[in-house]
């Protein structure tokens, strides 16, 4: 080896668990031997070796080894007998995959190392010495932390999962180190997987800032008198040599003897030899990868013997017979799989095919244009997406569409593409200087059979979107998939990163997509996606429609398998045309009310900030946190005031609250000017901007972005105006039906309370709701021996603001600070309704319980709501995840039933003919545009949808009741 040269070095062993997590149990067809690991480990090697060249992981390898654990003890165990002893033995399907791994490797021609007696974190640190010292790079394929401390110049660790490169300042970034003190922070934080102990308590944020203040861990160990904390002094103090064993143990060797055939120049990478490859992937039955693997190396299939492969015998059983030969689902001779075997071959065949760009076609005629349409139809399905010139669905201009009926078999048609110079035709016309393409009307005329076509299944990621921008080229998408939905079903949790399509893919594919920044840039420098050359276009465009055709038979029979099926298919598949016609129809708003709103507002804002200024003794900028913090906490010393980690004051609303709550003029003062200019700005100002030309507000609602089913509302935000506050319903006023209309406002009263009465199962509150009472003044009642006739107003509050807050979870803290009365009273009023009504703690318990067994809760329909954190070791974290937990079924329920009315509303209103509009959906209320001589006869109908939305699926022990009127405007309607 010598300078100029590039060294990979791929841990191997940690590969293999990455590749047997990242896929379901798959086995091999012909005689059931399980092979899940072995195939996610060849497809990550190939992608590796063979697209090194093309894609950016750094200079391509010039030499290359697979490194991997020997299974024999170590150094490491002679040093300390525990190392590693918490380690649970391999999965059973797991063990006879290690030899075929490491045939896998040999196969593909590459060197495969392992040394009794030492890791492989140990020859990977000895290999990379050696290569720095001969004038090389190395790049060390792993994510794994302890190989961190040989990051430095010239070496670099590649997340290959990720596609992220670590070098020294990614380092620091996520432990606050360099890495030449890595060692020593392993050292002092330990490292449970492995055994290692440590020093207990200390974290990776403490280690580091011990390491920043003392330099060495040794230094530190000599100094600990300079530790300012006694109890951490004391700890570490104890625990030295503990700390000093722990280093040793996370050290690498540097100098692990090599044997013969073994050195680096040994390691030079040379092309694979194709018959001998084809061979072994034939017989371990990767037929895509065979495939891919023959073509790229012009090596025919045919000619080809599978190798003979010898393995160890391999356990039996349901799971680990799947395969997928059959087109109606897999099957083992006449043996159907279950529903989840079924779900995890197709995640795995999905999973299994590397995605090729270069098989993506452009299509530029009528005549292949038809070929892809035909090939619809014989799949009988058909991945769409569509290319626009804006992220707004009711403004976007159609520039392209892609489609995909198979695995890298997937085309684009370009449509509205312009070259340089001609951007006044985006979306408007045809440029001949970028080549032919179909013109839109030729394209939607061939295509609306096809995507009107009941018996053609329609796929797409965020369908919505799709759905409305071609409904309003006049074609009604139906039937239609969403890969993000079905993910959202599946997986509702608050710690994932989303249900997007990159997102998606990089979870179930391994795969990465082009990114919209990629293609088009960002900033100043980013083009219209119409201006970008059509070829880029189609590998960015195909390729969403292949990953998304992908998602889908990867995903969708896991709603089988987990039993999450009616969820999809009653819950959120029929939703999305019908709040797609919402976002179409939009809400008229009143632009000159808007306009006297804001001129009020500027002149109470400006009121409101003389007075502040005057009680602050001088003149700041109310709006900067910094100036606001130096004047209550720093010149007027108000009680409460903490720094940030920036050194600034904390003025949160919560902190300005409490402490206008406990008779503070000044925060009072702020609180209501923040409130009034964020009105202004908000909603009085921001509202016209978002107006069409027939004074219409379209906002758009995410179907898939909270973790209890809930919509929420953007471009603009509908759902947080403020409706307890004078200033938050004038807002509403705003909001006006069209001319010969009245806007009708239908809210489910109570609701999630009811819920709670249904679930929990308190008498007294299940009488009640039957009985029609009032429940603030009834709990009031039952809490506090007051008669329900003739009770005092602030005794009901009290009742109401309890109820509303158990159901949230609210703590004494906090209920003091509503009611503003003293902690101690407040944490007596939570103790004495928990006694009152004790089957409601009941169900918090249960449902707690179960939530840290399952790791989710389930709502009355069965949709689930994940908190994987619900077991965390922070108490914080933790109690966080219980009062979620608890929440959710009576949220996630009330969401649902109100998903279930909007599904069922178009329809009832047609049977009946009426031309009542549904506009918006604002939490447990419904907005809608009446005729002005069908409000009679719209209103009954509309409470019976909502009303009886739960039937028949649930018989609820308490009734539903919808509140609904008509009126000019939102606010009086409301």
């Amino acid at each position: 080896m010598q300078k100029g040269d590039h060294l990979f070095l791929v841990d191997g062993s940690a590969y293999i668990f990455r590749a047997y997590h990242a896929l379901p149990p798959l086995s091999r067809k012909s005689d059931g031997l399980p092979v899940g690991a072995v195939a996610g480990f060849c497809n990550m090697l190939w992608k590796l070796v063979e697209e090194a060249r093309e894609t950016e992981v750094g200079v391509a390898p010039t030499h290359f080894a697979v490194i991997f654990d020997h299974s024999s003890t170590t150094f490491r165990n002679e040093l300390y007998d525990a190392y590693k002893a918490n380690r649970a033995a391999p999965p059973e399907d797991l063990r006879p995959q290690f030899s075929l791994i490491r045939d896998a490797v040999r196969a593909f021609d590459l060197p495969c190392v392992e040394r009794q007696g030492f890791e492989a974190d140990d020859l990977i640190a000895t290999y990379t010495r050696l290569a720095v010292e001969a004038g090389g790079d190395v790049t060390i394929v792993s994510s794994d932390k302890d190989l961190m401390q040989l990051v430095g110049p010239g070496v670099t660790l590649y997340d290959q999962m990720k596609d992220k490169r670590l070098g020294a300042q990614e380092v620091f970034e996520k432990f606050g180190v360099y890495p030449e003190k890595m060692i020593d922070l392993q050292a002092l934080v330990g490292d449970s997987s492995d055994n290692v102990p440590g020093v207990p308590g200390i974290g990776p944020k403490t280690a580091a800032g011990l390491l920043d203040q003392f330099g060495t861990l040794e230094a530190l160990l000599e100094r600990t008198s300079e530790i300012k904390q006694q109890k951490r002094r004391e700890v570490i103090e104890a625990n030295a040599e503990q700390a000093r064993l722990s280093k040793r143990l996370v050290t690498l060797d540097q100098n692990v003897p090599l044997a013969d055939g073994e050195g680096l120049d040994d390691l030079f990478i040379h092309e694979p030899d194709g018959e001998k490859l084809v061979a072994f992937l034939k017989a371990m039955e990767f037929t895509t990868l065979t495939r891919r693997v023959s073509a790229k190396l012009g090596t025919d299939i045919a000619d080809v013997a599978p190798a003979k492969v010898a393995v160890e015998a391999a356990p039996r059983g349901p799971d680990l017979d799947a395969s997928w030969t059959d087109a109606s689902g897999p099957r083992v001779g006449n043996l159907e799989l279950s529903p989840a075997a079924h779900a995890q071959a197709r995640l795995a065949e999905a999973a299994a095919q590397t995605v090729d760009r270069t098989a993506y076609e452009t299509v530029r005629d009528e005549a292949r244009l038809a070929h892809w349409i035909r090939r619809a139809y014989e799949e009988g399905a058909v991945a769409f997406d569509t290319e626009t010139t804006a992220l707004d669905a009711m403004r976007a201009e159609i520039v392209g569409l892609s489609v995909a009926v198979a695995p890298n078999e997937a085309a684009y048609v370009p449509i509205g593409h312009v070259g340089e110079g001609h951007g006044d035709l985006l979306g408007h016309g045809q440029d001949e200087s970028v080549g032919p393409q179909i013109p839109l009307g030729r394209v939607l005329d061939l295509l609306k059979p096809l995507l009107e076509d009941p018996a053609i299944l329609k796929i797409a990621q965020n369908a919505k979107y799709d759905y409305l921008v071609m409904r309003r080229h006049g074609v009604e998408i139906a039937p239609l998939d969403d890969t993000m939905l079905i993910s959202y079903v599946l997986d509702a949790s608050s710690s994932l990163d989303g249900h997007g399509m990159d997102e998606l893919s990089e979870r179930f594919l391994g795969h990465k997509p082009i990114s919209y920044k990629e293609l088009c840039g960002s900033g100043r420098a980013m083009k219209p996606i119409a201006s970008v050359p059509i070829e880029r276009v189609t590998e960015y465009a195909a390729e969403d429609a292949d990953v998304t055709l992908r998602l889908h038979r990867a995903l969708k029979p896991r709603l089988v398998a987990e039993g999450l099926l009616h969820v999809y298919e009653r819950l959120e598949r029929p939703l999305v045309p019908v709040v797609a016609r919402m976002e179409e129809r939009g809400i008229r708003v009143d632009r000159q009310i808007l306009s006297r709103l804001s001129g009020r507002f500027a002149q109470k804002a400006a009121g409101l900030e003389a007075d502040i200024h005057i009680l602050a003794g001088e003149p700041f900028n109310i709006g900067s946190p910094k100036q606001l913090g130096d004047v209550l906490f720093g010149k007027l010393g108000l009680p409460g005031g903490k720094k940030t980690r920036t050194g600034q004051w904390a003025t949160d609303a919560r902190l300005l609250e409490d402490l206008a709550a406990q008779g503070h003029e000044l925060p009072r003062r702020i609180v209501d000017w923040r409130q009034i200019t964020r009105l202004k700005n908000n909603y009085a100002d921001a509202l016209p901007t978002f107006m069409d030309e027939q004074d219409r507000i379209h906002t758009s609602y995410s179907l898939a972005s909270t973790t209890t089913g809930r919509l929420s509302s953007s471009e603009p935000n509908l759902q947080n105006i403020p409706a307890r506050t004078e200033e938050g319903r004038e807002i509403r006023t705003a909001f006006v039906p069209a001319s010969g209309y009245q806007l009708v406002s239908a809210d489910y009263s109570q609701i999630e309370l009811r819920l709670l009465a249904h679930m929990s199962q308190i008498p007294s509150l299940v009488t009640a709701f039957r009985e029609g009472q009032d429940i603030h003044a009834a709990t009031a009642s039952e809490m506090f021996g007051v008669p329900v006739e003739g009770m005092p107003s602030d005794i009901r509050r009290r009742a109401k603001t309890i109820n509303f807050g158990i159901i949230y979870g609210i703590s004494a803290f906090g209920l003091a600070a509503q009611l503003t009365i003293p902690q101690a009273e407040a944490g007596a009023y939570i103790k004495r309704y928990f006694e009152r009504f004790p089957g409601i703690r009941d169900y918090m318990d249960r449902v707690k319980q179960g939530a840290k067994e399952r790791g989710y809760v389930e709502t009355l329909f069965g949709r689930r709501a994940h908190y994987p954190d619900i077991k965390a070791s922070n108490p914080q974290v933790r109690a966080f995840n219980e009062r979620a937990a608890v929440n959710a079924p009576i949220q996630g329920t009330a969401a649902d039933i109100i998903r279930r009315a909007m599904i069922r509303m178009e329809g009832a209103l047609a049977k009946e003919r009426l031309g009542a509009r549904m506009l918006l959906q604002v939490h447990d209320e419904l907005v809608f545009e009446v005729p002005d001589d069908e409000v009679d006869a719209t209103i009954p109908l509309i409470r019976h949808v909502m009303e009886t939305a739960a039937e028949p699926v649930l018989e609820l022990s308490v009734p539903l009741v919808v509140d609904a009127r008509a009126a000019g405007n939102w606010d009086e309607a409301h």
